[in-house]
Order: structure tokens, then sequence, then C-alpha cells
């Protein structure tokens, strides 16, 4: 028995310089890459200026959108909407995509799928998805999402009303 515990009390000791051989020698030396790269190009872009833009942009293809207020604290979105003619909806939005790309600096957003359109700007990206067939008669909705990658100075989300300030009450002797 006494040389069962003799050999575990070894093991114990040589089994944590193997372990720590190994992970040294598997380890590549630490290297400080610098700061990690932002995560958009260019200067962050406010939201009024990106949900103006793209009004403007949707207008010049005939698509007219209001700006829904965000509900959000501290979140940096928006959401544009509104209704056009359900022949045209689907032409009209890409239409606008294109431009955007083609005239307004804005560039292929990450792939969503063939039903969803997206473009990137500095810190924000738009989402829209291709209008579904509306009931006979009426208009197809048009439902633009702008997301920031980056709230900071950029972001125009509703802020909470300041809290009062509280005063101690005066020490009573």
């Amino acid at each position: 028995m006494r040389r069962i515990q003799m050999r575990a009390a070894l093991a114990y000791p040589v089994m944590a310089a193997l372990i720590a051989a190994a992970a040294t020698a598997c380890a590549g030396p630490l290297e400080d890459l610098g700061p990690l790269p932002p995560r958009f190009s260019g200067p962050p872009l406010a939201a009024d200026t990106v949900v103006s833009e793209m009004r403007s942009i949707l207008a010049a293809e005939g698509v007219v959108v209001e700006r829904e207020p965000s509900t959000v604290l501290g979140m940096c979105h928006e959401r544009l909407s509104g209704r056009h003619a359900p022949e045209t909806a689907d032409a009209a939005l890409k239409s606008a995509f294109a431009r955007a790309r083609s005239a307004h600096g804005w560039q292929p957003g990450p792939d969503l799928g063939s039903g969803t359109l997206t473009l990137s700007k500095g810190n924000w990206t738009v989402t829209a998805g291709l209008p579904p067939q509306p009931a006979q008669g009426l208009q197809a909705p048009i439902v633009m999402s702008l997301t920031c990658v980056d709230g900071g100075a950029a972001a125009t989300a509703p802020t909470a009303p300041p809290s009062p300030a509280h005063t101690p009450a005066p020490a009573s002797s």
C-alpha cells in the first residue's frame, strides 16, 4: 500500500511537469498585434443623416416611407416603412438599392438570402425584405431596417429623463 502511495506522490508532479512542458511547446509566443481593426470603415454617420439619405433615395424611385420613432433605449436602430404599388414594389426597391450603391457610396451588405436586400455604409447596415404580394386592391408594404454597428455619438435613440437629484436630509441632533 505504501508503494502505491509513493508512486502516486511521484506521478502528480511528473504529470504536472509534462502538461506544463506540452502547453509551453504548443503555444506560440504571445505577440502584441496592436489594436483591433474598426468594425466599420469611414467616419460614423448620424442616424438623421442616414435616414434622410435613404428616404431621398427611395423617393427618387417613387417609394415614400416614413420614419418610425425608435423605442429602444441605447440601441442605434431606425425603421422606415411605407406602401407602394404591388406591381412595381420589388423593382422600385431593387432600383433604390442599386442607386444607393452607385450614387451614394453604399456597399453591398451581408448576404441574408434571395428575398432580402442589404447595404452597408460607415457604421450602418440597411436591410429590406422584398415585399410580399398583398391582397388584391392593397398596396405592398415596404419596411426597411437601419442598424448602427456602434451607437456612440451617432445614435439618436431617445434618452431617459434625468433622475431627480437626491439631497441628504439634515442630520438631527
